[in-house]
């Protein structure tokens, strides 16, 4: 039980980043358009994530101190103000991107148009921010996210072909809808596997339970159990697109789409459950976007931050909380519809990630901070050759973005 409850900070955060409001869409998009062909991108995903989370940990328990703390530190305040700014922007349009999957997860069940719910979801996030404890927070969220496996568990009543998923998996193809878009929906699911924010609010959140080097243990099993964990629920919901959606050719607009499979296994039950694990897994990615971009500025600036001291300690942490998600809500005021608005996100959060994941390899090969724990050979070599595909993505997005129309 003990271990259990170790991983929960690694649970919350793979939900938040595996399967927020971003990777629903992004993950069912996919399987409903190219079968299980991007299984290979939650693989990777969960490879590279795991061992950026692992030094992140790492980082936070041998130094007490979190990623972003370091970086201003290690690479001087305008290398990390350049960070800040680009982190902050991506956090933010992902936190009113989640904000309105919470919307929408909350219409799925009532049948209210989301835009009238949109402020309750954000005074609930911020209500929750300000009032309840780190610990308690990580372990409702991060283990209620888990009905997302709603969707695992509907491939064995819907009518499935396990072997042509095999097929599908190990032989990727375009399915006439264009190498270009496959590539565009490729950058877009890895993009929403691997957000900038999932490190930082890891880190921070090592900080927050007070890790030491006694706990690196504890902190490699929360990234061992949690991320992986995340990434079969993606892989779940590109599986059941595939299975339902996939052989019309259809294109999803709407939760209600993503909800199908599950609908079809298991009737009006079904789509409670999955309106549950919708609700839990964007209103646990809202908390998760909401703390990291109060955590990435006030520890730019120096100034008190964290659920572990009062918020009138820290005051300015919890006013960067509060703008943050009305931010948020302006965003979503404009009636963007949220979908299209996790489209865009995504693709900026493409561009943006080396100047979040360089700087981490940077620290955790330092040896100022972390003594004899600095990175072994197996972990620089991951840490290079996912270097290597972030920077990849983040050259492509844009031009795949333009070419294909945003992958239409």
């Amino acid at each position: 039980m003990r271990k259990l409850l170790a991983a929960t900070l690694g649970v919350l955060s793979a939900i938040g980043g595996f399967v927020d409001i971003g990777d629903l869409v992004a993950a069912s998009q996919a399987g409903a358009r190219f079968g299980m062909g991007h299984a290979w991108v939650l693989v990777l995903g969960v490879v590279g994530i795991c061992a950026y989370a692992d030094m992140a940990g790492r980082i936070a328990a041998v130094s007490g101190r979190a990623v972003f703390d370091l970086v201003r530190e290690r690479l001087g305040p305008r290398v990390a103000l350049l960070n800040l700014v680009a982190s902050y922007l991506v956090t933010v349009l992902t936190l009113a991107a989640e904000l309105g999957g919470l919307a929408l997860a909350l219409q799925l069940a009532s049948r209210v148009s989301y835009l009238l719910w949109v402020p309750v979801a954000a005074f609930a996030v911020w209500l929750v921010l300000w009032r309840m404890r780190f610990q308690l927070m990580e372990r409702v969220f991060g283990l209620t996210g888990l009905t997302l496996a709603v969707f695992a568990v509907a491939l064995f009543w819907l009518p499935t072909d396990w072997p042509e998923l095999a097929r599908q998996a190990l032989h990727p193809q375009a399915y006439g809808q264009g190498w270009g878009a496959y590539w565009f929906v490729a950058v877009a699911l890895f993009a929403s596997t691997v957000s900038p924010y999932e490190v930082f609010f890891f880190s921070s959140g090592g900080v927050e339970e007070n890790w030491t080097a006694a706990d690196l243990a504890d902190a490699r099993t929360s990234v061992l159990v949690g991320f992986p964990v995340g990434g079969f629920l993606a892989l779940s919901l590109v599986a059941t697109a595939t299975v339902v959606l996939h052989p019309y050719g259809a294109s999803l607009s709407s939760l209600d789409e993503v909800a199908l499979p599950v609908v079809l296994a298991f009737g009006g039950v079904g789509l409670a459950i999955a309106a549950l694990a919708f609700f839990a897994v964007t209103f646990g990615a809202a908390l998760e976007t909401g703390l990291s971009a109060a955590y990435a500025a006030a520890q730019y600036f120096g100034w008190q931050w964290g659920k572990r001291v009062s918020p009138r300690e820290a005051a300015r942490f919890h006013s960067v909380l509060l703008v943050s998600v009305l931010l948020g809500v302006l965003v979503l005021g404009t009636t963007v519809d949220p979908v299209r608005l996790t489209e865009h996100m995504l693709i900026v959060s493409a561009v943006a990630l080396p100047l979040t994941y360089l700087p981490i390899l940077i620290v955790a090969n330092d040896r100022t901070y972390l003594g004899d724990r600095v990175n072994g050979r197996m972990s620089n070599l991951l840490g290079a050759v996912f270097l290597v595909v972030i920077v990849a993505a983040s050259v492509a997005a844009i031009p795949l973005a333009v070419s294909t129309g945003m992958g239409r």
